[in-house]
């Protein structure tokens, strides 16, 4: 049987290096859009542009994935690959049309200033190769959910994962809509929001950007992806300690009259009924 061995084991190592190649591809990609994305950012003196990457990022990952793993395609790939793309377009579109015509986010604004002249080459460390890294990492479910060979048929994993996605692309669609609305309404300038998906969370667009993650690390750990479970623990604490809940808290208690009894009668991330 020695003569099997060899040729066994130069297979199996053609399959790693090919999934290797795949993984690094990805990265490179993004690497190189991040880039370009610098240099627009740099012509049009507008850094918070790589919000708007951020999610078609992912479905750039995705989809290289799926392009670049060997093998005939399995459900879950186009599973994993159609969800992620649904997510992203709906995310980077959303971001897009609320800053269209509007000047940088006060965020880089301020990150302007404080750098100075030194700011044209700092963006691009500090925010779109930063973004970039993260980018990719958290992207690890949906290159686990595409490796597995051969591939087994869906199963209840992946259709617990796709019932969390369903919520949480529910809870964040559902609550950009539903504030940009309230919004457009100038009799509502500098009132608090709290109908609809807001009066059960008040930040339900993070929450279910956070539930979204957790439901494509579900159908990863169908495919033998446990290990990804740094992905969805990332993204949740980007979403509540760094960029989203606490940043946005800190400004709404200041600004926002009525914010502390919102406060006290709606949970901060997880959706629950309103106390009192």
């Amino acid at each position: 049987m020695n003569f099997l061995y060899w040729p066994i084991c130069s297979f199996a190592h053609l399959q790693l290096n090919s999934l290797m190649n795949a993984y690094l591809t990805s990265a490179l990609i993004v690497f190189i859009c991040v880039t370009l994305l610098w240099l627009l950012s740099l012509r049009l003196r507008d850094a918070s542009i790589a919000d708007i990457f951020w999610g078609s990022g992912f479905a750039i990952c995705a989809w290289s994935y799926f392009l670049l793993i060997p093998g005939e395609a399995h459900p879950r790939q186009w599973l994993i690959c159609v969800l992620v793309t649904i997510w992203a377009l709906r995310l980077s579109a959303y971001i897009f049309w609320r800053n269209h015509g509007k000047p940088e986010d006060y965020r880089y604004q301020q990150w302007r200033e404080e750098n100075g002249t030194q700011w044209w080459w700092r963006s691009y460390l500090k925010v779109f190769t930063l973004q970039g890294m993260l980018l990719w990492i958290i992207a690890a479910p949906l290159y686990a959910a595409q490796i597995n060979s051969p591939a087994p048929a869906l199963g209840w994993i992946d259709l617990g994962g796709l019932l969390v996605w369903l919520v949480g692309f529910y809870f964040e669609a559902a609550g950009d809509w539903q504030l940009s609305k309230f919004k457009a309404n100038p009799d509502n300038r500098g009132k608090l929001f709290t109908e609809g998906v807001w009066r059960y969370t008040r930040h339900p667009n993070y929450f279910g950007d956070a539930a979204q993650w957790w439901g494509f690390y579900l159908i990863a750990v169908a495919a033998g992806g446990a290990w990804t479970i740094f992905s969805p623990l990332l993204m949740t604490y980007l979403l509540l300690k760094v960029s989203g809940v606490a940043m946005l808290e800190r400004g709404m208690k200041k600004n926002k009259p009525g914010y502390e009894e919102y406060i006290r009668r709606t949970n901060a991330f997880f959706p629950w009924f309103p106390r009192g």
